[in-house]
């Protein structure tokens, strides 16, 4: 195959990894076709706003991992193939030359060992960083297993790494592969990366995150939400992903396949989409872990987002005043936002509200965010 032929296959078996947070809507709207023909062009939100287009693609989709709910596990039937790291920098460049990228998303099957799938992965990096003196994003996944040294030398050329944790605890970890140690493989790197890109490391300007694997094994809501506790507060990382499992790419036996405790794929999605949700509370709004409401089960409600459910077991907690309530108890209120916020209380500064329409906010938010409020 050539090059084109080989990331045509390789850039579609990328979605797997997450560069961005995905909607609940088919991941195929996510993606855009370039010029060329081939799937490997993927918007990106952006800090300042708006979006970016960014180049993504595998380096390689042969592995020797045996990871039970991926479709590219070593026993499945999929069309191998792989990129050098000569031919993944050409690629990115004449795509780059035809429209602007905001960057490169580079990660890989596990060929070898974790270290020598590092070493083609680093050596994209390098070359693009040395001999084309390109300065901008360089995303790089960790591969699990990988030394503390090729570690580092990722984190050498990087924008952002990732490493995917995959499932809370090792209890489901063992349920999904038999060639992987949780506690070696992801645990260790994952302290690593959080020890070598804090304040004051040589690599602090590093982001890093980390994806669940959501539905392939059997676990709960509470506890992905338990992890992502200590992924925010104790390991500092920018950004925690979750990727609904596909039924039908994996093994069979795993329990993503055999105890199905939702109805549907849309389901499926919308489980993904809630504990979106719920990252967005812990990360914006000021919620604490423990103040999460689920069912019996453990899970997050699928009819309504974590906030309203949280409101509706709250009603001591409401109405709120609009010209009086600190900014934490306005983020509380349903249909209220952290932009719709700070409107609030820039407004309030400057005169009194008697409706949300005197901080300029209508519309079918404000509506809903207006019964679970006063002005008086």
């Amino acid at each position: 195959m050539d090059t084109l032929q080989k990331l045509e296959i390789l850039s579609g078996d990328s979605q797997y990894d997450l560069a961005c947070a995905c909607g609940t809507k088919n991941p195929k709207e996510h993606r855009k076709r370039s010029e060329d023909g081939a799937r490997w062009l993927y918007p990106v939100p952006l800090a300042a706003g708006g979006k970016g287009i960014m180049f993504k693609t595998l380096i390689s989709n042969c592995c020797g991992n045996d990871c039970k709910y991926c479709p590219l596990r070593s026993n499945a039937n999929a069309r191998r193939c792989a990129l050098t790291p000569d031919e993944t920098v050409r690629a990115f460049l004449e795509q780059e030359r035809r429209k602007h990228l905001i960057g490169l998303f580079l990660s890989s099957g596990v060929t070898g060992t974790p270290d020598t799938t590092m070493e083609r992965l680093i050596a994209s990096a390098e070359i693009l960083r040395k001999r084309y003196s390109y300065k901008g994003y360089i995303h790089l996944k960790i591969i699990p297993g990988a030394s503390e040294a090729a570690m580092l030398e990722a984190l050498r050329y990087s924008t952002k790494v990732s490493l995917n944790i995959e499932v809370p605890g090792k209890r489901h970890f063992e349920k999904l592969s038999g060639c992987k140690n949780f506690e070696r493989d992801i645990v260790a790197p994952l302290k690593f990366l959080a020890s070598h890109t804090g304040r004051g490391t040589e690599f602090r300007h590093v982001q890093c995150s980390t994806q669940f694997i959501v539905g392939a094994s059997d676990e709960k809501d509470y506890e992905i939400l338990r992890y992502m506790d200590g992924i925010y507060n104790r390991l500092k990382f920018e950004r925690v992903y979750f990727s609904a499992y596909q039924p039908g790419l994996g093994d069979p036996g795993i329990p993503g396949e055999q105890h199905f405790t939702l109805s549907s794929a849309p389901d499926k999605l919308t489980r993904e989409h809630r504990l979106y949700q719920a990252d967005f509370l812990l990360r914006k709004y000021h919620f604490g872990v423990n103040e999460m409401m689920y069912d019996a089960q453990g899970n997050f409600e699928l009819g309504a987002d974590p906030k309203q459910v949280w409101a509706d077991r709250h009603p001591e907690c409401f109405p709120v005043n609009a010209n009086q309530a600190p900014e934490e108890k306005l983020l509380r209120v349903p249909g209220l936002g952290p932009v719709a916020v700070k409107r609030i209380l820039s407004a309030r500064s400057v005169h009194r509200l008697h409706a949300l329409t005197d901080a300029n906010l209508r519309g079918a938010p404000a509506n809903k965010a207006s019964k679970y409020l006063v002005f008086s």
